[in-house]
Order: C-alpha cells, then sequence, then structure tokens
C-alpha cells in the first residue's frame, strides 16, 4: 500500500531497500530517479511524471545538501535537503524519496536495483547508472526535455534581475 502522508513517503536507504523488495515480491516493477531537484520548476514535474508511468513504484534518490555541495559547489543547494524532500513528497505520483550523501547516484541505484531507472536527455542512455542497472536486468529510459528550464537557468535570472550579472 502506498502512503498518503507526505512524511510517510521519506524513507533511510535502509527502509526503501526493504520496500523496493517487497514491491518486487509482489510482481511491481520498481523504477528510480534520482537528483538534487532544487528550486523545484516544471521540467522537474515533466521528467518526475514521466518516470512515473515507466512503473508501479517511483522511488527518487536525493541529493543530500552534502551531495549538492559536492558537484554544484558551496552556493547550492538553494533549498535544503528536509524541504526539497518535502516538495517531493507532496507530488501524488512520487511514491518514496530517500536521500544519499555520495556525490555520484551509483550507490543508490545499485542499492534499489530497479527495473527502470529514469534520466534526463542530457545524461543519454550511457549514463554513469547504465551498467549498475543494466547488469541487474534493469533497463534506462531518457525523457526528453519538453520545457526549455533549469535550475541553474532560474538562478541566472534572478541574478539578471538583481544586476548582479
Amino acid at each position: 500500500m502506498k502512503p498518503q502522508n507526505y512524511k510517510d513517503k521519506i524513507k533511510t536507504r535502509k527502509e526503501i531497500v526493504e520496500i523496493a523488495a517487497e514491491a518486487k515480491l509482489e510482481g511491481k516493477k520498481v523504477v528510480t530517479i534520482n537528483g538534487s531537484f532544487d528550486l523545484l520548476h516544471v521540467g522537474h514535474l515533466d521528467i518526475l511524471e514521466e518516470a512515473a508511468h515507466q512503473g508501479d513504484l517511483l522511488i527518487v534518490g536525493l541529493n543530500s545538501d552534502k551531495s549538492v555541495k559536492a558537484y554544484k559547489g558551496e552556493t547550492r543547494p538553494i533549498i535544503s535537503e528536509e524541504h526539497r524532500a518535502r516538495s517531493l513528497a507532496s507530488l501524488d505520483f512520487v511514491d518514496y524519496i530517500t536521500l544519499f550523501d555520495e556525490k555520484e547516484s551509483l550507490a543508490f541505484v545499485e542499492s534499489i536495483k530497479p527495473h527502470v531507472h529514469v534520466n534526463g536527455g542530457d545524461y543519454g542512455h550511457d549514463c554513469m547508472e547504465a551498467q549498475t542497472v543494466k547488469k541487474h536486468g534493469g533497463k534506462i529510459h531518457i525523457v526528453e526535455f519538453k520545457t526549455p528550464i533549469s535550475t541553474s537557468k532560474i538562478i541566472d535570472k534572478i541574478r539578471e534581475l538583481q544586476g548582479q550579472k
């Protein structure tokens, strides 16, 4: 049974591994996606919604604040991991969220062993997660961007409007 309360959607890695394993035993198709989802926008909503349509259970691996800083720099994230997780958990098509501290998502993907892992078109079928997903019999699903928007573009626009660019 899927959780109804957003707080019930945010799980530890250990909990999410057990949930994914149980779903597989029930014959459900497990889908993963990961990212920082900083300044949640329509581009994020597009990819998350399409990801949800790839199976029965969508698990989002959310980069922790530590992880985001490691790959995007000290000025990011804009929104704290707690608030980013809560925002994602409020979406009906997201079933669960788990945070990860690693700079890359490989340990998250390895722990879940999804049937499908979703990535944006900028990463392509040869994304870093591909080998791990395919090793366990899964596939990569690529979502081409429908809306030319990104958190970086939003930040740049704000800076431009403030005369900082």
